[in-house]
């Protein structure tokens, strides 16, 4: 039976959050506060925890840092849609949470129930996440300068979501009109975040294809994903709240509570958001995002990448690119959160190559030289 450590400093969410799970046949713990939080660790040795940002005595950001260093343990935060909840919970998964459930009602959410399906889905596979393995292997980095980093970062990214994102509409117009050379498309689920920071950075500037990237992640905190993102890296990122024209130095943010969808413009491609559609069970979906990559790009001029997550979301579409020409990278099971969307991607023989977070970056670049030292 998975046990589940509820923390929160309200009465009645612990109550409300303990009765969804208890439902699911799960046994649950409680804690009022992160101090607290810090103390159940130990003594109940919980599968999962449920974690509140803010509280008294000590915030979730603060108890969080603590349970990595004295018990690492998975956690699924369970956080207000507003944009200073977004960011918070941003940066928990960056110190090591594993995933995130938005309250539909705010602080004190009288309506759980919406995403009571949700918050057990990720509450089961954040069971099976190994969080202590893929800390080790994905962030090699003393306590004290992840708690600097956590400061600085909080700081820098409260300044940039006040400013106007700068990179955003400064962007150099392609040489050319028509097709861009390639496309990458990125899939990832649960530990994407604190993934994505191993993999995004690392591609420079002069980067020669659009990235697109879908994340499973809930409507409001993709926005807030995408300006981090930007701060981080040397291309630019934005989040697709409008159709945009595809080019090369950009990474293209679906935006959460929809789809992202590949498309023509004139002569040239796009990204927009599109309604959710039923026939997909994630979103925003990297399967529907695949699919429409691959209605008007050839396969050969395609990369797909699947990285940690629950599910199968992408797994068939990049199978089936792979099998067309294309190209695809699976996260391996040595620094996959969760391996799952990877995982199937494998067992359906569609990796071309499987790879440790750290490394994905590296290969893109080697592919997309060589395809240009061929074409030279």
């Amino acid at each position: 039976m998975t046990k589940v450590l509820v923390v929160d400093d309200s009465a009645l969410m612990r109550r409300t959050l303990g009765q969804l799970l208890q439902g699911a046949g799960m046994a649950v713990e409680t804690a009022r506060n992160g101090r607290e939080a810090v103390e159940r660790l130990v003594e109940c040795e919980p599968d999962v925890v449920t974690l509140d940002v803010n509280m008294p005595d000590m915030d979730g950001l603060t108890s969080l840092s603590l349970m990595m260093q004295v018990r690492p343990t998975p956690v699924v935060m369970v956080s207000s849609l507003t944009e200073q909840g977004a960011l918070a919970t941003l940066e928990a998964m960056a110190l090591g949470a594993v995933d995130c459930v938005a309250k539909p009602g705010g602080t004190i959410s009288l309506n759980l129930e919406q995403v009571a399906h949700e918050l057990i889905a990720k509450v089961c596979a954040a069971a099976g996440a190994r969080v202590g393995r893929a800390a080790r292997s994905c962030r090699e980095r003393t306590s004290s300068a992840r708690s600097a980093q956590t400061r600085q970062r909080s700081e820098a990214l409260g300044a940039h979501a006040r400013a106007p994102a700068a990179k955003v509409h400064t962007l150099a117009p392609q040489s050319h009109k028509g097709l861009p050379e390639g496309l990458v498309v990125i899939g990832v689920s649960t530990g994407g975040p604190r993934t994505l920071e191993d993999v995004l950075p690392q591609l420079p500037a002069h980067f020669p294809w659009p990235v697109l990237l879908a994340q499973h992640m809930p409507a409001n905190f993709t926005g807030v994903l995408a300006r981090r993102m930007d701060a981080m890296c040397p291309l630019n990122v934005v989040e697709v709240d409008r159709p945009m024209r595809v080019q090369a130095g950009t990474v293209y943010v679906a935006r959460g509570g929809s789809d992202m969808v590949v498309a023509p413009l004139g002569a040239e491609l796009c990204v927009r958001p599109t309604p959710e559609s039923g026939t997909y069970p994630w979103h925003p979906s990297v399967s529907r995002l695949m699919e429409s990559a691959l209605q008007h790009m050839d396969a050969t001029r395609l990369v797909g990448v699947l990285l940690t997550g629950m599910g199968d979301d992408g797994a068939k579409p990049m199978a089936d690119l792979r099998r067309k020409g294309g190209r695809t990278i699976a996260e391996s099971a040595d620094t996959a959160v969760v391996f799952g969307m990877p995982h199937e991607l494998i067992a359906q023989g569609g990796a071309s190559a499987v790879l440790p977070c750290q490394q994905v970056a590296a290969q893109l670049r080697d592919w997309l030289l060589a395809d240009r030292l061929q074409g030279a």
